[in-house]
């Protein structure tokens, strides 16, 4: 008897393999930026004189970027004030200015009204799955990709109304007439 090769496992338990090594963080992009920006600050030493000067470095440096720096994902809000539900205040003044900066000089204003940035609803690293919640109309199918359609090849329906297919169902790539 022999075993399976570890690849064979890991897709049986469906594990996905990646050649990224631990505790590194370019699967990360909000640790990628942080450290990008840490690397470019015109503070950062080519080297650091001893670990105490490494550590105040990096007192000083997280005390800005968490309080100072404002960030293009967060609506050009810092973290703390995110963190600390200041956002929609902060908001709301903003777009006071802007529309004080609006009706004094119309003309600077190109594209029309300005208005604050949006804050993101939701950040993932990691989005959990979306799942599908319509249900099929009779004589249709709903694929879960949005970039794929099923044949239908059978007129079954279960006891909730789902359609139902076969091992037998195919996938296909929609044309650009389905679209328009």
């Amino acid at each position: 008897m022999r075993s399976k090769p570890v690849a064979l496992l890991l897709a049986d338990l469906a594990v996905t393999k990646t050649h990224s090594r631990p505790h590194v963080s370019n699967d990360n992009p909000f640790s990628e930026a942080q450290f990008k920006t840490l690397k470019y600050c015109p503070q950062f030493p080519e080297r650091f004189g001893s670990l105490e000067d490494a550590r105040a470095f990096g007192k000083d440096f997280f005390r800005w970027y968490n309080h100072e720096h404002r960030h293009s994902g967060l609506g050009f809000l810092t973290p703390a004030v995110v963190h600390f539900g200041q956002a929609a205040t902060v908001r709301d003044h903003r777009q006071h200015v802007l529309a004080a900066a609006y009706v004094a000089h119309p003309e600077r204003f190109v594209k029309g009204r300005p208005h604050p940035a949006d804050l993101p609803q939701a950040v993932w690293i990691n989005p959990p799955a979306k799942k599908s919640t319509a249900q099929d109309a009779p004589g249709l199918t709903i694929a879960a990709s949005h970039d794929l359609r099923v044949d239908r090849i059978s007129d079954s329906f279960d006891q909730a109304g789902s359609l139902i297919i076969g091992t037998g169902a195919t996938l296909t790539a929609p044309s650009v007439s389905q679209y328009h």
